[in-house]
């Protein structure tokens, strides 16, 4: 967004598919859009959200809040946002929204909680932690 630095952002298009009935994106589909923008955020810091998981290390979802505030129709373009928190030793906050394309409307706000697990036990992530280190500083 141009008013606002974030840590990371990527375009999307709604396609045909990803919408209900009404004409609208399904609400569940916002989950993937949420989903794949974390994991791009991941690669632009160098990690591999897969490669992550072949080590034992696994970021899973705690919590996540969404308001909606306006739909997406198929063809409409827009954008997610991410910024990323810490919170005490174990806890990743993602604050993630998306905006229609060109007007910048709000369509939805998101808060994100993710916990990394290691072989199935809550754990530091020092991999996660360095990567993100310049971002999680600058909170």
């Amino acid at each position: 967004m141009k008013d606002k630095k974030h840590h990371f952002e990527l375009d999307f298009s709604v396609r045909d598919y990803e919408c209900d009935l009404q004409g609208i994106v399904n609400n569940a589909e916002y989950l993937h859009y949420l989903e794949h923008t974390r994991h791009e955020f991941l690669k632009s810091i160098g990690l591999d959200f897969f490669a992550l998981h072949k080590q034992g290390i696994d970021a899973v979802v705690t919590r996540l809040e969404i308001d909606y505030k306006f739909p997406l129709k198929s063809g409409d373009l827009f954008v997610v946002t991410l910024d990323l928190k810490k919170k005490g030793r174990l806890r990743y906050i993602f604050i993630q929204n998306i905006y229609s394309q060109p007007e910048q409307r709000e369509i939805l706000c998101a808060r994100v909680i993710c916990t990394c697990l290691y072989n199935g036990r809550p754990v530091v992530s020092e991999k996660i932690d360095r990567a993100a280190a310049h971002f999680l500083a600058n909170e």
